[in-house]
């Protein structure tokens, strides 16, 4: 059995928040190199250019990269020899996430009640997800997410003889009514399967894949590249103001459903893809 104190958690937790809000992934940073290359429109190779020089100077001065810093969304995957010894690991998870936004100087957007609309002053709570594994690591994924993607999200509950097509079609209409205020270029996680519950959760996890990695499936990998072609296709452009690049990926997460239903999820995310993950 390994042991992890919760103190260690806290300041692993505390120090992901301040590097996913200042440094954006280098996968990220590929797509959007490739963006400017292939783009049809200067406005939108001037706009491309102006979210990687954001980037840079954001990452020199460890500034937030959005003003937005987001709902932390924290993705464990804990092995079963692992034990954790002081305060819980959710406990410790959650004094991370108040110590990293408070100290990293990132704007708290929490607020205790979705009605009385009362700041929790540190982020708080965060939102975790916790699997389950073989082993002796825990993992430890956070992501930032502000609340303009999510507002562009949707899960709909489709009849099953909709298929593939009807998946498509969801994706792309969804994008095409409300990809506009989701800050594009987007990467667009999409859950298909599971039950009302569990599919927005697959399509948060999607997002979580390196741009660029398709579907395990070959199947859902064709689908993947449809898709994006199609969201392309839409002319929506970074920012809204038209170009050929609206998303920069599509990725996919499928699960096993009952027969008479087809959940589908899709989860915005902008360009502003802040997701890191440290192992103890």
């Amino acid at each position: 059995m390994k042991t992890i104190s919760s103190g260690t958690i806290t300041e692993v937790v505390s120090r992901l928040c301040h590097q996913a809000n200042y440094y954006l992934p280098e996968d990220v940073l590929r797509a959007l190199e490739h963006a400017y290359t292939r783009e049809e429109s200067e406005r939108a190779r001037e706009i491309i250019e102006q979210i990687r020089e954001n980037a840079r100077i954001a990452a020199h001065k460890e500034m937030a990269l959005c003003q937005d810093t987001g709902i932390a969304e924290i993705f464990v995957t804990m092995g079963s020899g692992v034990s954790v010894t002081g305060s819980t690991l959710s406990e410790a998870i959650q004094e991370g996430v108040a110590r990293g936004y408070t100290t990293g100087f990132l704007r708290t957007s929490m607020v205790c009640d979705p009605l009385r609309r009362v700041n929790t002053g540190d982020n708080t709570p965060a939102t975790i997800t916790i699997d389950i594994v073989a082993g002796d690591e825990l993992s430890i994924t956070i992501l930032p997410k502000g609340g303009g993607t999510e507002n562009a999200s949707v899960v709909t509950m489709m009849a099953p003889n909709t298929g593939m097509e009807g998946l498509m079609d969801c994706v792309v209409e969804t994008v095409k009514t409300k990809g506009m205020n989701a800050c594009p270029p987007l990467i667009i996680g999409v859950g298909v399967g599971g039950s009302f519950s569990t599919v927005a959760g697959l399509a948060k996890k999607a997002l979580l894949r390196p741009i660029g990695s398709p579907a395990i499936d070959d199947y859902y990998a064709t689908i993947e590249k449809r898709v994006l072609s199609a969201i392309n296709a839409l002319g929506i452009g970074p920012m809204g103001l038209g170009g050929v690049t609206t998303a920069l990926a599509v990725h996919i997460q499928p699960a096993p459903c009952h027969i008479a239903s087809l959940p589908v999820a899709v989860n915005m995310q902008c360009h502003c893809m802040r997701r890191l993950t440290e192992v103890i």
